[in-house]
């Protein structure tokens, strides 16, 4: 396994994780310079990744197989604490001495990637070595020797360059700029987290809504960060319709969503629909094709789900470029043969993370769009249009929850692929609500049975 790290951003918790699994790992060669990136066993292709957090994930899903429900989601809930945990301090220090009270470990009876996640920002971290001198939190400190303790941990902390310990002890130190110092205009709120690379005036932001329903309180959470990173930055904006679906796409819905968004008082600097660039996307499908990165499936959908689970390859990919061309143009024209097809990227179908298993990019079907009318017979899905969208309207920073964290390596392997602008992913975390349903599918169920009066 290699593992590229940036020197100036060094990925301490992911390290710590690296060594964590290391008897799963094996051999394990850590580089300092260039792009972050992972090459799992196995596999001969480079993931990047943005933070150690993401480093933690990916290999919690290539050497974890065996964590039960509820231990993910109490790790999951710890990784996604120590993204705020810097920020939040005190008040976050307090709920996790609090926390950390009646356990020794934060999952479980034993050592996990949480305790590594949430150590490594508070053993660089210059605000929590302030507090526990000031006012000792009992049970951090008890759990911060045990964990430092940990032969793994000792380890990696004493084969760290001593460049790489100063950046991260000068990156825990490092102030936000606010309208006190200086008159960037930032604003200091704890709840936000700091947007990476970012430049004061240049970061562009996006909030694109499918028109297949109406907004809910998710929704409204995503435009709301969208947002007020725009104005912390002084930055932009972009109200993006995502119009890839003809059989979804629904004008009432678009016209009640921009009413909303108003309602919210947000005010987009730019109004755009994906289906302005299908010419664009159509003329990247057969760039795929031509190069041999994706071929034309007609395997039958629940077969090749099957093969996707089993890692087994499609009998089609492996088919001439020639053929491929051949059978795209009978999608185009939404033939008997064609709506039988779909295009499939040529990524990886051993990789453990399914989204690389050869993912669908375009599909035929023959509806009308509400937008292109019957211009079109194939559409591109939402995964491959994001990136190549992204990347053509300038966003910088792509803001997406952590349900699509497995996607990013795939959202990057299509920017690549195609030698387009890479934008930033930046995940936050997705909003949960009790006794209650967000989804538009169920909510939708609700209101075509009649258990409602509508939405």
């Amino acid at each position: 396994m290699k593992i590229a790290c940036n020197k100036s951003n060094p990925p301490l918790g992911g390290l710590l994780a690296v060594e964590f699994h290391r008897s799963a790992a094996k051999d394990v060669q850590v580089t300092w310079g260039g792009e972050s990136s992972i090459v799992l066993p196995n596999s001969s292709k480079p993931v990047p990744y943005a933070t150690s957090n993401d480093l933690i994930r990916i290999l919690e899903n290539a050497f974890n197989k065996s964590a039960q429900p509820l231990q993910k989601v109490t790790m999951n809930h710890w990784l996604s604490f120590s993204l705020i945990l810097e920020d939040e301090i005190p008040k976050s220090i307090e709920y996790l001495d609090r926390s950390l009270g009646p356990i020794t470990y934060l999952v479980g009876e034993t050592l996990s990637v949480s305790d590594l996640a949430v150590f490594s920002v508070l053993f660089v971290s210059s605000k929590f070595k302030d507090i526990s001198k000031k006012n000792p939190p009992k049970n951090i400190l008890r759990w911060m020797k045990l964990i430092e303790a940990q032969p793994s941990v000792a380890k990696v902390l004493k084969e760290l360059p001593s460049e790489v310990l100063d950046n991260l002890n000068k990156a825990s130190s490092r102030k936000s700029p606010s309208n006190a110092d200086g008159g960037s205009g930032r604003q200091q709120e704890g709840k936000f987290i700091e947007l990476p690379h970012a430049e004061m005036g240049k970061v562009v932001v996006r909030f694109p809504p499918e028109a297949s329903g109406y907004l809910h309180i998710g929704h409204a959470k995503a435009a709301l960060l969208n947002q007020y990173y725009q104005l912390a930055f002084q930055g932009k904006l972009i109200m993006r319709f995502d119009d890839t679906n003809p059989a979804k796409e629904n004008a009432e819905f678009e016209k009640v969503i921009l009413e909303d968004v108003e309602m919210l008082e947000i005010k987009p600097d730019l109004f755009t629909h994906t289906s302005q660039y299908f010419d664009l996307m159509l003329d990247y499908c057969v760039k795929l094709i031509k190069e041999g990165k994706a071929f034309v499936d007609d395997t039958p959908a629940e077969q090749m789900k099957n093969e996707r689970e089993q890692k087994i390859e499609s009998k089609n990919r492996n088919n001439s470029v020639e053929k491929n061309l051949q059978l795209w143009e009978e999608m185009k024209k939404a033939s008997d043969i064609g709506v039988q097809c779909c295009v499939r990227a040529k990524i990886d179908m051993q990789s453990p993370n399914g989204c690389l298993r050869d993912p669908t990019i375009y599909r035929c079907k023959p509806e009308t769009h509400p937008r292109t009318g019957n211009q079109y017979k194939v559409y591109p899905t939402y995964d491959f249009a994001c990136p190549i969208v992204d990347s053509i309207e300038g966003v910088t920073h792509v803001l997406r929850t952590m349900e699509y964290h497995d996607r990013d390596p795939q959202f990057y392997w299509f920017i690549d692929a195609l030698g387009i602008r890479k934008p930033y992913i930046w995940e936050y975390s997705r909003l949960s609500m009790t006794n209650t349903v967000l989804s538009k599918r169920k909510l939708t169920w609700f209101v075509e049975q009649g258990l409602v009066d509508g939405w």
